[in-house]
C-alpha cells in the first residue's frame, strides 16, 4: 500500500514537512509513505496548458502519475493569511481535471490546530469538491507550534509518535476497506 504525503509548505525547515517525514518513517508494515517534493516545481495553474488532448507540463504530469498510483494521500499544511498556501492550492488546481483523485482516501496532519483553522477548512472544502474521501479518524492534531522539531525530534517524542501512528493505522484501514 502506498500513501503520498503532501506538505503545503515550501520552507526548508517546515514543521508540516517534518511531520510527514516522520510519518514516512512510522509507516506500518506493508505501507510506504512517500513524501512529495515537487510542489515548488509546478508551474502556475493555467487551463490553456491543460486542454483536452494536450500533455500538461512535466511536473504536473509527474504529480498526476503519483496521485494515480498511490492508494491514499496525507496532507499537512500551514495557514497563510487565513487560507491555504498558494503553492498547495496551485497543485490542487492542477489535479481538479484528473479523475485519479476521485474517491481517494485522504487524511490530514495538523501541526498547529489552534492557529490553522482556516487553512484546514479550506483544504477540506477543496478536497470535498474534488470528490476525495476524507478519513476523519485518520486526521491527526500534532501540537508542534512553538516546538521547533524536525522529523527526528518528532520521532523522539512518544506522544507525537503515538498520534502519527494512530492516524496512519486508521488511513491504512480505510484504504484496505475501499
Amino acid at each position: 500500500m502506498r500513501i503520498l504525503a503532501v506538505s503545503g509548505s515550501l520552507r526548508a525547515r517546515s514543521a508540516n514537512t517534518a511531520a510527514l517525514v516522520a510519518a514516512s518513517r512510522l509507516a506500518p508494515d506493508g505501507v510506504v509513505v512517500e513524501v512529495y517534493d515537487g510542489l515548488a516545481s509546478l508551474p502556475h495553474f493555467n487551463p490553456d496548458l491543460d486542454g483536452e488532448g494536450m500533455e500538461p507540463p512535466e511536473p504536473v504530469a509527474a504529480l498526476r502519475r503519483s496521485i494515480e498510483t498511490v492508494d491514499g494521500v496525507l496532507f499537512s499544511t500551514p495557514e497563510y493569511a487565513h487560507g491555504l498556501p498558494g503553492a498547495l492550492k496551485n497543485a490542487l488546481d492542477w489535479l481538479v481535471s484528473t479523475p485519479a483523485f476521485y474517491g481517494k482516501p485522504v487524511a490530514l496532519i495538523d501541526t498547529s490546530a489552534a492557529y490553522s483553522v482556516h487553512a484546514v477548512a479550506s483544504l477540506l472544502e477543496v478536497l470535498s469538491t474534488m470528490g476525495t474521501r476524507l478519513v476523519r479518524e485518520a486526521c491527526v492534531d500534532l501540537p508542534l507550534r512553538g516546538r521547533p522539531l524536525d522529523a527526528d525530534g518528532i520521532l523522539a517524542a512518544p506522544d507525537l509518535v503515538q498520534r502519527v501512528r494512530t492516524g496512519l493505522d486508521a488511513l491504512a484501514r480505510a484504504i484496505q476497506s475501499r
